[in-house]
């Protein structure tokens, strides 16, 4: 089982859970795809664009759940992550944790998620 990671501020997602269905966040549904992070990648995408976001979730996605609408792309520093062409089914999500802030603004990641 391969899991792999949305952030989502708590607000978005509370939506999502009403119903049934995560479609994205603003920048998802503009790009036309949901953004996810692997294990190695979600530090960073902490990091870059949820500095100082309050209330925001780790959602943990199990990848075999989502079938053919996952596909992974080249993006940051050729990288390959993982896109979603579809709305999550939020039974595919094994785990929501809420994520504190450090001193900085950045969400801490929990140590149990590989790096």
């Amino acid at each position: 089982m391969t899991i792999i990671y949305k952030l989502v501020p708590a607000d978005l997602w509370s939506r999502a859970l009403g119903a049934g269905t995560f479609d994205g966040s603003p920048l998802d549904l503009s790009d036309g795809y949901i953004h996810l992070s692997a294990s190695q990648q979600v530090r960073e995408t902490a990091r870059r664009h949820f500095l100082d976001v309050p209330s925001l979730l780790l959602v943990e996605i199990e990848t075999d759940r989502l079938g053919p609408s996952l596909r992974w792309e080249p993006s940051r520093g050729g990288d390959l992550f993982p896109h979603l062409y579809s709305s999550l089914d939020l039974a595919a999500v094994v785990r929501v944790r809420p994520l504190p802030i450090d001193d900085d603004g950045v969400p801490v990641i929990p140590e149990d998620v590989p790096s």
